[in-house]
């Protein structure tokens, strides 16, 4: 398994007050020990919506002159525009973004995406829309299906996420929704720490097994029960020995990535260094 970490665990800017470029990102990832960065899409900036592919080889010849692999592509998107929105307008916006991650990956040479297939409801907006759960599960399904077609296009895999979103809120159901897609390109991308308030990832991984495309990695300390848990590697109550089992068990033999957020207020590269030595831990290495 490689070593990869999430484009948001680092700081804004570096310690001279400059702006850090994706290029910043992926030398001291690849000075701390990580064999791969997750890159991010946003609205604006260096990876955006509205990036072309000419834009995207530039990042692809930068990750090469670090020597660093690109594991895959996330976005915070989708917790503002949702697969499962009541709102057409909000709903075709997400299929966009899915679309063109999709596409933006398939320049990147990164073969699977991370998706947040819908939400009942975000916990950290209380004025964003309920959604009864069946009519998410519902409209999720339909969202997918459509942009599915265009993962068979780019030969892209989506991976849907576990979040806390109030959705998919057990691994047999996680697996039954993947089942009901029935593509080679829609599978799971599990996050070890999400699972911890309500079940534990070993249960997970061995359910949804061969139909894992990526994981994330953080840690949880059930004691706290909210989003205050979320803590660095090996501080929380991850039972890491148990999650390694699992995956070798399942096979899984592809990138481990690193989500852990947001940066220390102070000397905020630490933080990397730090996640990278607590992984070789747990890796074995």
């Amino acid at each position: 398994m490689k070593k990869s970490i999430n484009y948001w665990s680092f700081a804004e800017k570096l310690t001279d007050g400059s702006k850090m470029s994706l290029k910043d990102c992926m030398e001291q990832a690849k000075e701390a020990g990580f064999e791969a960065i997750e890159l991010t899409v946003a609205e604006e900036g260096e990876l955006s919506l509205n990036s072309t592919r000419r834009d995207v080889e530039k990042i692809v010849q930068a990750a090469e002159e670090v020597g660093i692999e690109l594991s895959s592509l996330a976005t915070g998107l989708f917790w503002d525009y949702s697969l499962s929105s009541s709102n057409d307008k909000v709903k075709d916006k997400a299929k966009g973004i899915v679309k063109k991650m999709l596409e933006l990956a398939s320049y990147l040479g990164i073969d699977t995406i991370l998706v947040v297939p819908g939400a009942v409801d975000v916990f950290f907006k209380p004025e964003a829309e309920v959604v009864p759960y069946d009519v998410a599960y519902k409209r999720s399904l339909e969202s997918l299906r459509e942009c599915l077609l265009t993962a068979e296009k780019y030969k892209v895999n989506i991976g849907i996420e576990n979040v806390w979103n109030k959705f998919l809120l057990s691994p047999l159901e996680m697996r039954d929704f993947i089942d009901k897609l029935g593509s080679d390109y829609l599978g799971a991308y599990f996050d070890v720490g999400n699972t911890l308030l309500t079940g534990y990832p070993e249960h997970w991984i061995r359910i949804l097994g061969k139909r894992i495309k990526r994981v994330h990695i953080k840690d949880f300390k059930r004691v706290v029960g909210n989003v205050n848990g979320f803590c660095d590697l090996l501080e929380g109550d991850v039972n890491w020995a148990e999650v390694m089992k699992a995956l070798r068990e399942i096979g899984y033999n592809d990138y481990i990535t690193a989500e852990i957020l947001p940066p220390y207020s102070q000397h905020p590269e630490a933080l990397i260094y730090n996640t990278s030595r607590s992984m070789d831990s747990i890796l074995g290495r």
